[in-house]
């Protein structure tokens, strides 16, 4: 697996060019299926707090909901002007909050063991060879 260091914001703009490019893939393969979408959200989630840099591990968690809601909102099925489309993104988002709430639990739980990791070799003793 490939080991690249994204800072708070290349990890936010990653996990957003790929909920995005996840929408497309569900709009024209699975019929706009939010199913599916949520699905892929949650390896997005893990990679993107796999790949974020450990100074920017706090960013994860937050950058990885915004990119949800940025990815569904081409699929989220409103119709109309403005106001039925954002009827449509409200609509998917609290109809499918569980999934958010998985992928974001996931970006999470893997910053804060990465956390834990970091601070765990910072207290080891050195050996002098």
């Amino acid at each position: 697996m490939p080991r690249p260091r994204l800072t708070g914001l290349g990890g936010g703009l990653f996990a957003c060019t790929s909920m995005v490019l996840v929408a497309g893939i569900c709009w024209l393969l699975f019929d706009s299926s939010l199913f599916v979408y949520g699905l892929l959200f949650l390896p997005v989630a893990a990679a993107t707090a796999l790949w974020v840099r450990p100074a920017d591990l706090i960013t994860a968690p937050i950058g990885v909901p915004i990119a949800f809601a940025a990815g569904v909102w081409p699929i989220s099925g409103g119709s109309g002007g403005f106001g039925g489309q954002l009827m449509g993104l409200v609509s998917a988002l609290s109809l499918h909050a569980g999934w958010l709430y998985a992928g974001t639990l996931v970006a999470a739980l893997i910053a804060v063991v990465r956390k834990a990791v970091l601070i765990g070799r910072r207290r080891l003793p050195r050996r002098v060879a």
